[in-house]
């Protein structure tokens, strides 16, 4: 008999930034540009999918006045196919209807982890850390560090709030991994016929983070210990139960777990919109 758990992994990619190495990698050259998926994750449970992170907001990416309040204006930010909403298209690639999702979990409140909640804000429960969601809150200038305020500061939103590790659901648990955000948090996976996953997201971008033992380029508590402590538990859980911790935005592990786990990702180029514009390098 199966045990409680999680029955599938379907992980998507909402889309790509294209980014210095060192906003993922503290130390490394500013010279070094990557193209960085950016994850999401379905969960099979019963009743629907758990969905682990939201992506991008597309219509604030596309509207050139809104993206002008952002202030990581050195970034560029492709978005999955040429036209819609860049959630539709993620979903469409998975065979997935984002109205069979039950449940989210976001692991923190940046604008590409938190960019599609409001696909989801008036029929499922949101699940963030309470010191993340307070903390974006007490933010007072526009989009300070990665955060777009329309993501989060929502009536409908029904978050779910936690202080610290929690089991979400049978086979998904939530973990603190402070650091890259004062709330951030990564998550176990236990699959319900055995095995399972423990997913980093923004504790660890990059592989390299995860060998090296290297915190995130951006640590917005600016305890790089910590960051790197946080780095250590995820591993630590790991080897305890026998699971892969996988990176959040590794350009090369992301879709080869995409493809061990079946799924057909995202492969043509979508629109690429130049920092601080919603224009295309082609002027459209």
């Amino acid at each position: 008999m199966a045990r409680p758990g999680v029955r599938r992994i379907v992980p998507l990619t909402f889309g790509w930034e294209h980014i210095p190495k060192s906003i993922s990698v503290h130390g490394a050259p500013e010279s070094v540009r990557l193209r960085e998926p950016v994850p999401g994750i379905l969960l099979e449970v019963d009743g629907g999918w758990f969905l682990l992170d939201t992506g991008f907001n597309t219509p604030i990416l596309l509207d050139e006045q809104l993206r002008r309040r952002m202030v990581h204006m050195g970034i560029e930010d492709e978005l999955v196919g040429t036209v819609g909403d860049t959630i539709e298209r993620a979903f469409e690639h998975v065979g997935v209807d984002p109205a069979d999702v039950v449940e989210v979990a976001v692991s923190h409140l940046h604008y590409d982890h938190a960019g599609g909640i409001r696909w989801f804000a008036e029929h499922a429960p949101i699940h963030c850390q309470q010191r993340e969601l307070d903390h974006a809150l007490a933010q007072r200038a526009p989009e300070p560090q990665a955060l777009c305020r329309v993501d989060f500061d929502d009536h409908r939103i029904d978050w779910r709030l936690g202080d610290g590790d929690v089991e979400l659901a049978p086979g998904i648990t939530a973990v603190a991994t402070y650091g890259h955000t004062v709330g951030h948090q990564s998550f176990v996976v236990d699959l319900a016929d055995g095995g399972g996953f423990v997913f980093a997201f923004d504790a660890a971008d990059l592989q390299e983070n995860l060998d090296g033992e290297l915190a995130p380029g951006s640590v917005a508590t600016g305890d790089v210990a910590e960051a790197v402590e946080s780095i250590r538990r995820l591993k630590a859980i790991a080897a305890e139960k026998g699971y892969r911790v996988i990176p959040g935005h590794d350009p090369v592990a992301w879709p080869a777990f995409t493809a061990e786990m079946g799924c057909q990702g995202p492969t043509e180029p979508g629109r690429l919109l130049d920092p601080g514009t919603a224009r295309r390098p082609d002027g459209h």
